[in-house]
């Protein structure tokens, strides 16, 4: 078999540094372009227009402790909001830039005590320069305020007293529908009185196969219809709209066969399910998991749009801003070989033009296709995994990474992965397998994993990595695991419930204890826990219970453990805390067995600062050349 010549080493930095350009959107008045770039050796907020470059534009943010990810325009032109949080915690307070100031030190428009956050922020049209924000004051309900943005003024818009319940807004901030979890797990959808308050039901769903909420929950533009989420009598999970009079359930957008992409309701950086405009909230089009991901147009006079938007990239369609007048547009597109790359468009005109790439140094020539690959799990359970080769080597007995995703109701799709392309230019095969309980693979997939944690959740991995032995791709003798948050625990779990199986593991952020975890979780949290992680693993409050999760921990396993590991974790992670990494290494160094530990103090849920990211991946990378045998690169005092 002819290959091609290997390809060059390319440094760290090109895959985890923060990215050249990225999150781009358009003024509401089509005139400026805003987008996070480096500056300060950290991601900030920088504006220009429109037909400017990067040379002219301005840094509005001077964050230089932790990188900008969420930012949104206002209707002032003078400012722009962002969210910011403290080396990692998640208690995210929302910022004001003045564009006109870009060197004034942002002002904190929600000063909160500790543990208090803002989840949400919206436009409140009917009082020009205001904004309405979603934050916790109250530690165990988050109520709705409207604060004026030049002024800071804040007022009450909505106190919400029950944790298990949720008031949803139309675009004049007035209640209009309510969706309440049962203590058994099921979901209520009713309609409110925006006078009195009062809940009429209209439709109730199931819980246990939304795992983490029914998602999306839009009021339509017309504030008569409630968008949600919904598998109906389907096995996929469409789009449908509740009428706020009758409640019937129609269809909006549904694919046979595919699901509604809902993750990225809970991830932020993670593509959203719908589409719509920032000036009405109107969906235009509905975004499903597919072998690629797969854009369903909603709003016939969106099509015309898309169709041009399509002809610019060989992608699939990411991000998407308009202005208001809904002629100009910045489109991101999505691409398994190139990092991203953002388009300006202008549809009165047909104007188009690239704006940037989010890495320049990297694009297909240097980067190796991700192909989507599908197999049965040892009972019979259908996957769908991805599997990225490396350049240049015959695809025959190579190093294997698992490369397990978060969650667990996530899930990995086809796009740009810079672990992935990281470890295929260091000569790996990476196998990333969407394992039972994975979201976007429909009702079945998803509700096959209720009870099946270190059991048939486990098992399924194992079946990807064999199914890549059996292919040939993959040499048995030379598999490791790595993942972060629930992929930290399924690597734990790999190396203790099937302690010869793997010859490293890489536990970034993991769980090692479920009673622990989820003990230590946040407060408020806890009201959501229903349909996911007591329904799914078990109720520490049930001794029996409790017992059957402690011996599914990897702690108690801990004396299996003799596979080389590294472990990763930020101090202040308020999801995965810091004794979830600590009682694992403490364990294996009373044993004399050998751990790596690296422990970032200023970082939570995962390494943001470029600096902590290097460091990781060096790690990483020299234990997987070590115990795998994959390629490194040369030289470097620090490893």
């Amino acid at each position: 078999m002819t290959t091609a010549p290997l390809p060059d080493l390319l440094d760290i930095d090109e895959f985890f540094g923060d990215p050249e350009f990225a999150v781009a959107s358009i003024s509401p008045d089509g005139t400026r372009i805003a987008y996070l770039a480096p500056h300060r050796g950290r991601r900030n907020v920088w504006v220009r227009g429109i037909g400017q470059t990067h040379d002219e534009a301005v840094p509005v943010t001077q964050d230089a402790r932790r990188g900008i990810t969420t930012y949104h325009w206002t209707d002032d032109p003078r400012f722009l909001l962002y969210l910011q949080d403290t080396d990692g915690n998640e208690d995210w307070h929302l910022f004001r830039a003045d564009l006109g100031h870009p060197d004034e030190p942002a002002v904190d428009l929600t000063p909160m005590d500790p543990g208090s956050r803002v989840v949400g922020v919206a436009p409140h049209p009917p009082v020009p320069g205001t904004v309405l924000v979603w934050m916790n004051r109250r530690p165990l309900v988050f109520d709705v305020f409207r604060v004026d943005v030049a002024t800071g003024e804040t007022v009450v818009h909505l106190e919400q007293d029950d944790p298990t319940t949720s008031v949803l807004l139309d675009r004049d901030g007035r209640p209009a529908f309510r969706t309440a979890q049962a203590p058994d797990g099921t979901i209520e959808f009713s309609a409110v009185d925006p006078v009195t308050g009062a809940a009429r039901p209209l439709r109730t769903t199931g819980g246990v196969e939304h795992p983490m909420g029914v998602h999306p929950q839009l009021v339509t533009a017309d504030g008569q219809g409630l968008l949600v989420g919904s598998y109906q009598d389907s096995d996929d999970l469409r789009l449908v709209r509740i009428d706020r009079t009758t409640g019937e359930e129609t269809v909006v957008a549904a694919v046979e066969g595919l699901d509604l992409d809902v993750t990225g309701t809970m991830l932020p950086g993670v593509l959203p399910p719908t589409v719509y405009t920032r000036r009405n909230g109107e969906v235009l089009a509905a975004r499903f998991v597919g072998d690629r991901p797969h854009v369903e147009v909603v709003d016939p006079a969106f099509a015309e749009v898309y169709a041009a938007l399509e002809k610019l990239s060989d992608g699939v369609l990411g991000t998407l801003s308009c202005d208001d007048a809904e002629q100009r547009w910045v489109a991101t597109f999505v691409h398994d070989r190139d990092p991203g790359v953002t388009w300006f468009y202008d549809h009165s005109t047909g104007e188009a033009r690239l704006l940037f790439r989010r890495r320049r140094s990297l694009g297909p020539e240097t980067l190796a296709p991700m192909t989507p690959v599908r197999f049965p799990a040892r009972d019979g359970l259908p996957l769908h995994a991805l599997l990225t080769l490396p350049v240049g080597v015959a695809p025959q007995g190579l190093p294997l990474v698992l490369l397990v995703h978060g969650g667990p109701w996530y899930h990995d799709s086809w796009g740009f992965s810079p672990d992935a392309q990281f470890l295929a230019n260091r000569g790996y095969a990476v196998l990333q397998v969407n394992f039972r309980g994975s979201l976007g693979h429909g009702r079945r997939h998803v509700t096959a994993a209720v009870g099946e944690f270190a059991r048939a959740m486990h098992d399924d991995l194992i079946d990807a990595a064999d199914w890549a032995v059996a292919q040939g791709y993959a040499d048995p003798g030379r598999i490791g695991i790595y993942g972060g948050s629930y992929g930290g625990y399924a690597a734990l779990v790999g190396v203790t419930v099937t302690p010869d199986y793997f010859a490293a593991a890489v536990d970034y952020v993991g769980v090692s204890d479920l009673v622990n975890f989820l003990a230590t979780l946040p407060p408020f949290a806890r009201a959501a826990l229903t349909n996911n992680w007591i329904a799914y693993v078990g109720d520490p409050d049930d001794p029996e219970q409790r017992a059957d999760m402690l011996a599914r921990s990897p702690i108690t396993m801990v004396d299996r453990i003799r596979t080389p590991l590294l472990v990763a974790q930020g101090a202040n992670d308020v999801r995965v805390v810091q004794a979830e990494s600590d009682n694992i290494v403490a364990s294996l160094r009373e044993r004399g067995v050998p751990v790596e530990y690296l422990l970032a103090p200023d970082e939570g849920h995962g390494f943001e600062n470029p600096e902590n990211r290097a460091r990781l991946y060096r790690a990483v990378e020299r234990h997987f050349a070590e115990h795998l045998g994959g390629r490194r690169a040369p030289d470097d005092d620090d490893r």
